[in-house]
């Protein structure tokens, strides 16, 4: 293992004090790997913690600090940058509030603002939801939005990654209905080298090769099923191997992944959200990591949600967070190195 001083530092964004997110974090800061492979700071409650740690009768103990550099070593220790101030029956309900809202908010305001300043290697993120946001005031719908607001970036995108399997969507959250019409040359051909750059510069793969799912059934077949193929993604693709991306598109969705998950692809680039997350979710249910491209700092998530319905009764599970974890950690090291290389103009 390297040496100690090597481990990045990774702030973890509590999410709702009302959802799962301080459970698993509980669970997962008391496996000694995550203390190999990283230093992670918890940004959050004190108070809200403590009940989840009295809730799962987890042997930790939390120590409060004014940032990173207090950090401490010992693993049976969660350090936490306090966020707020909330009182334990603030997750009582269940459900998000004002307060649990802007607490959530502030969370990640403050871990964005760490990792702008290198203080922070990377940020985990622990679900929120769009609700508790909207009531606490916020005119964002997630963390992705918000993120890219606070960090001055307009084109990112969502990557969900595991070890078999890579989808980048071009679209996300909107009706299937308007997919179509929301495809664009510029759209998919950002979305390509935002994924090839993150391959590079942040999972150490020098080569990537990338696959472009078609639109329709057979990827349209010679636009008997649908001719966005021929209008729109064929000219991205054929632009995007123009300006040096290795990229192959577009290829017919009931096939792509199979071959992805073989190895043929690094990752393959979607044009809708269900396009991408059924299969991904099908193979990488439980340890599936969300990680936001093009953005300056490293953002990994959980690839769930705050489930509320099992929230405080402790029955959630830590392991994708863990891998977020792992993840966010994994990219530092990579981002490092990367830098590094070109320090030295090798």
């Amino acid at each position: 293992m390297k040496p100690i001083q090597k481990r990045p530092v990774i702030g973890i964004s509590m999410g709702d004090p009302a959802g799962i997110g301080p459970e698993i974090i509980v669970k997962a800061l008391g496996n000694s790997q995550i203390h190999a492979v990283c230093r992670p700071i918890v940004i959050g409650d004190t108070a809200i913690l403590e009940k989840a740690l009295k809730l799962l009768s987890i042997p930790l103990s939390l120590i409060s600090i004014a940032g990173p550099a207090d950090y401490s070593e010992d693993p049976k220790t969660i350090c936490i940058i306090d966020g707020s101030r909330l009182s334990e029956t603030a997750t009582n309900l269940s459900v998000p509030t004002v307060e649990t809202g802007k607490a959530m908010q502030d969370y990640i305001l403050m871990g964005v603002d760490l990792a702008q300043n290198n203080k922070i290697d990377g940020l985990v993120t622990c679900p929120i939801t769009k609700t508790g946001l909207k009531i606490a005031g916020s005119r964002f719908h997630g963390h992705t939005e918000l993120i890219a607001d606070k960090t001055g970036t307009r084109e990112f995108a969502m990557m969900l990654a595991g070890s078999r399997l890579k989808v980048v969507l071009v679209t996300i959250h909107i009706p299937l209905c308007r997919v179509a019409e929301s495809l664009t040359i510029e759209k998919i051909t950002q979305t390509i080298r935002l994924t090839r750059d993150a391959l590079v510069h942040r999972f150490g793969i020098s080569s990537p090769k990338l696959a472009v799912a078609g639109l329709n059934p057979h990827a349209g077949e010679n636009a008997m099923f649908g001719n966005e193929e021929e209008k729109i993604i064929a000219p991205a693709v054929a632009l995007a191997r123009e300006q040096g991306f290795p990229v192959k598109g577009p290829l017919p969705p009931d096939t792509i992944f199979f071959q992805a998950i073989n190895g043929n692809y690094d990752a393959v680039i979607c044009m809708y959200h269900d396009q991408g997350l059924i299969p991904f979710k099908l193979i990488h249910f439980k340890d599936g990591v969300n990680t936001t491209l093009g953005l300056p700092i490293i953002r990994t998530s959980v690839d769930h949600g705050t489930a509320y319905d099992i929230a405080w009764k402790g029955l959630a599970d830590p392991t994708s967070l863990m891998e977020a974890i792992y993840m966010a950690a994994f990219q530092a090291k990579n981002q490092a190195a990367f830098q590094e290389k070109n320090r030295a103009g090798k």
